[in-house]
């Protein structure tokens, strides 16, 4: 049986409004005060989002980008894929750092780069931070003058949603696209799969896909035909 994969695609459009916030809502409603309408300027102070993979980090760093960008904002963002970060620009409103705890060297003196900027621009009002990373800011590997900025504004940990609110969420979702989710397809859905709700949400996706081609009900063995033919 195969994994799917734990994080949710850029496809799939993250928005703060379809994040799933269970024992996340503080975080949540944070980063919508601090994403705004746009006509107010954003608090200088930092935040840094920290939890075990699956809990939302990349989700809420992607939907917050999206809502700045949607105000018209210009926006850095580092993540480990980028192997050449630029410097910082002063266009800039706001700087998100995802994964932080997969920095390289060069990463490292961007970031640090871009937080001092941000907060002690050469002009104009001092801007936000946002990063992420899969430890607390005491933890992470990463050179000393980061990882204690990381650390010095808000910090939230994110918690993975328990089975009762991945079920729920299931339920609606499965609703919101009329599949008839019997509860044997949940239970087996919930107790075989990974816990994250990104996971789930694309196990959905594809065994919706599948079922429609195939011209079936969604069942566990219907379930199961689909992991054996990938």
């Amino acid at each position: 049986m195969k994994q799917l994969a734990l994080d949710i695609g850029l496809a799939t459009g993250p928005t703060l409004g379809n994040f799933h916030a269970g024992p996340n809502a503080q975080a949540l409603q944070h980063l919508r005060l601090s994403v705004g309408d746009g006509a107010a300027p954003r608090s200088p102070v930092p935040t840094y989002l920290w939890g075990d993979a699956g809990t939302g980090k990349t989700h809420l760093l992607r939907a917050t980008y999206e809502a700045l960008r949607d105000q018209g904002a210009s926006v850095g963002w580092l993540d480990p894929s980028v192997a050449l970060p630029s410097a910082f620009d002063e266009r800039w409103s706001a700087v998100l750092l995802d994964d932080v705890q997969l920095y390289t060297t060069a990463q490292q003196a961007a970031a640090f780069n871009w937080f001092v900027n941000a907060i002690n621009p050469t002009a104009g009002a001092p801007r936000w931070v946002l990063a992420a990373g899969a430890l607390p800011p005491a933890d992470l590997p990463l050179r000393d003058d980061l990882r204690t900025r990381l650390g010095w504004g808000h910090v939230f940990q994110l918690q993975l949603l328990d089975e009762s609110e991945r079920r729920a969420v299931l339920r609606e979702q499965a609703d919101a696209r009329g599949i008839h989710l019997a509860d044997e397809v949940m239970d087996y859905m919930l107790t075989r799969f990974s816990r994250d709700l990104g996971s789930l949400m694309q196990l959905l996706d594809r065994l919706d896909s599948f079922a429609l081609r195939a011209q079936r009900a969604i069942t566990v063995p219907l379930l199961k035909t689909m992991l054996q033919s990938e």
